[in-house]
């Protein structure tokens, strides 16, 4: 990938079982960061985890879904470059935002902003349009994941400009 487009970051998200075993090839083809789930259920020690995608070269995030508790990953904060939120349930694109999710976000960015890190990057992925991005910055988040709001767009720019706007 970075031999034909030098210039771009990939963020790979992991919704793996075992993100430990496959790591070295998403290094290999081109990540720049590896997210995981907390969840997964090869995960033993999540440190570890952490520890073998940094020895690959990448950046990291963790990842949390719905119904697990932003302190599943607030100790691990300190130790990766990104935690993302999911605000739908992983698997299928065009599900309606969890608004729910957003004192989770907004508790991940107290614990970045506790421990000095205020450029900390917090990711949400699901429901993310031009209607519910605002809430979503306002609670914590700076990097924004929009699957079906941009990709079922009839003008893909356009819709996400409005996003930016938004």
């Amino acid at each position: 990938l970075h031999k034909t487009y030098p210039d771009y970051f990939y963020d790979v998200h992991l919704m793996i079982d075992d993100p430990d075993r496959y790591a070295e090839d998403f290094v290999k083809a081109g990540a720049d960061l590896i997210t995981f789930h907390i969840e997964a259920p090869c995960i033993k020690d999540p440190k570890q985890t952490i520890a073998k995608i940094r020895s690959l070269g990448a950046k990291v995030g963790v990842s949390v879904k719905p119904k697990t508790p932003a302190s599943a990953v607030l100790e691990l904060v300190p130790l990766v470059d990104m935690v993302l939120v999911m605000t739908v349930e992983p698997g299928f694109g065009g599900q309606k935002f969890m608004v729910d999710m957003m004192p989770k976000v907004a508790e991940i960015r107290s614990e970045a902003e506790r421990l000095g890190l205020s450029d900390f990057l917090i990711q949400v992925d699901g429901g993310i349009a031009p209607s519910t991005a605002p809430t979503v910055a306002e609670a914590g988040a700076n990097v924004f994941v929009a699957g079906s709001s941009v990709f079922g767009a009839a003008d893909r720019k356009a819709a996400i400009g409005e996003m930016k706007n938004a």
